[in-house]
Formats: C-alpha cells, sequence, structure tokens
C-alpha cells in the first residue's frame, strides 16, 4: 500500500510504504469514515507532527528563557500563595485555550 502526497509547490510524488499494522489501522479508519483515502492519514500524520514539533520549539524557547532569567537573578520568589497564583493563572489560562479550541456548537 502507497501513499502518494502533493504539495502545491513541487511536482514530485513521494511515496510512503506503511507497515503491516499501519495497513490495518489506517482501513480500520477508513472504514469506520474517519478517514476517505489513505493520504489523509499521511495528511494528519504529518499535522500532528508539525503542532508536536512547534509545541516542542516553545517550550525549548521558554526554558532558554528561564535559564537566562536564573543566570539573570530576575526569578521571583517562590511562596504559598504565589503557587496558588501560578496554579490558578495556569488553569485560567488553560480554560480559556480550550473554549478557543473547541467553540460552543451554535
Amino acid at each position: 500500500m502507497f501513499a502518494k502526497m502533493r504539495r502545491c509547490t513541487y511536482s514530485k510524488t513521494m511515496e510512503i510504504q506503511f507497515t503491516p499494522d499501519q495497513k490495518a489501522f489506517v482501513r480500520q479508519a477508513i472504514a469506520n469514515g474517519r478517514l476517505h483515502r489513505e493520504e489523509d492519514a499521511v495528511h494528519e500524520a504529518l499535522s500532528l507532527w508539525e503542532e508536536r514539533e512547534r509545541t516542542r520549539a516553545e517550550i525549548l524557547a521558554a526554558v532558554d528563557e528561564a535559564e537566562h532569567s536564573f543566570a539573570q537573578r530576575d526569578g521571583r520568589t517562590i511562596t504559598e500563595q504565589s503557587m496558588r497564583d501560578l496554579a490558578e493563572e495556569v488553569k485560567q489560562r488553560g480554560r480559556v485555550r480550550l473554549k478557543d479550541e473547541h467553540p460552543p456548537a451554535r
């Protein structure tokens, strides 16, 4: 089983050979209506990979920033209240993100 991919800017076709388990997994998704074609599985996999790599880059940038801040002694004093405030801030950001990613059905 081969999946062919085309990019708008390229005229070459890329062939990808699935393992037997991957073939079965893709066939199951097509049978269930989750995917329409084998190519959809490849597109979705690449989209997830791109998202994971963007997240990884963001995390690495945040670590670099934290290390720089630590080296400059720009940290904050940790208290019981500051930890509660930070936890509440993280929860609020998570709620906003979930709401943005999954708006209510109309």
